[in-house]
């Protein structure tokens, strides 16, 4: 399936980081779905991706965030078993999962526990960038100041 957002792009002024962003997880949902994962929402502004990572001990795993990136790989050491199998039914290969993160969401958290990597987000706006109320006040607004005149000439002459 191709996804073609170009009439959008057409229509809209600095959303491209959005449309790349849409195009990337299309082509993504076709490719390869291992490890599985849920992806949860916990709070307001709290978030929890849970992977399935049987087989995988803590020190085969990397998290590593970015802005607006969060990327999960595993690489498997290559040991051999010492019997021979008959059957490989348990996925034992390395992996990379890649997460697009909204502005403000940082990881919290990350534990690896009965073969499930459980990973907690928080979004935290900064107190800048959150709205704020402006009381409005009552009586005649405050005099324009005249930031033309040079304070140190009427201090001299004084």
């Amino acid at each position: 399936m191709r996804l073609d957002l170009t009439p959008y792009r057409r229509s809209t002024v600095g959303f491209d980081r959005l449309f790349d962003m849409i195009e990337t997880n299309a082509r993504a949902a076709t490719s390869d779905n291992y490890p599985p994962f849920n992806l949860e929402r916990i709070a307001q502004d709290r978030y929890r991706i849970t992977l399935a990572v049987a087989g995988f001990a803590r020190d085969e795993i990397a998290i590593t965030a970015q802005q607006n990136l969060l990327l999960v790989a595993g690489k498997k050491d290559e040991t051999a078993s010492e019997g021979q199998l008959l059957h490989v039914g348990i996925a034992n290969r390395s992996f990379e999962r890649r997460f697009e993160l909204a502005d403000f969401v940082l990881v919290q958290d990350a534990r690896l526990n009965d073969g499930l990597l459980v990973i907690d987000l928080v979004r935290e706006v900064p107190e800048a960038m959150k709205p704020k109320s402006i009381a409005i006040k009552t009586g005649a607004p405050l005099a324009a100041v005249d930031t033309t005149t040079d304070t140190t000439a009427i201090e001299q002459a004084a």
